[in-house]
């Protein structure tokens, strides 16, 4: 049996720009995508703590360093800058492996979006 699991997750990171001139997707600093082992092009779902939404979209390459979150595009829409947001993605393996595997998590500084060491 293959089952869905967290694989990612930056937990309580901010919104810090909302594009809606720009094609979908959500830009991501490159490293809180390190941190928790997420790819340019990886779905991902975004919660908004601010308004309930949950929406899908993919990950884009931010400026490494920079804190930037921002959704892009009709996304922009669900969240405005200063919004909380969790970001996770999901993997697919049979059950047993499932039971044994550790996503990778990250909680950056809610006011920076900087991992904290």
């Amino acid at each position: 049996m293959i089952i869905e699991v967290v694989k990612s997750k930056l937990h309580r990171v901010t919104i810090t720009e909302a594009n809606l001139n720009y094609i979908g997707s959500i830009t991501i600093d490159e490293d809180l995508m390190d941190a928790v082992n997420l790819i340019e092009g990886e779905k991902v779902q975004i919660v908004n703590n601010n308004n309930g939404e949950r929406i899908e979209t993919y990950v884009i390459k931010g400026e490494r360093g920079s804190g930037s979150i921002c959704l892009n595009g009709a996304a922009a829409r669900k969240a405005q800058p200063g919004d909380i947001v969790i970001i996770m993605s999901y993997a697919q393996m049979e059950f047993e492996e499932a039971k044994k595997f550790k996503p990778w998590v990250a909680f950056p500084d809610s006011r920076t979006n900087k991992l904290v060491k």
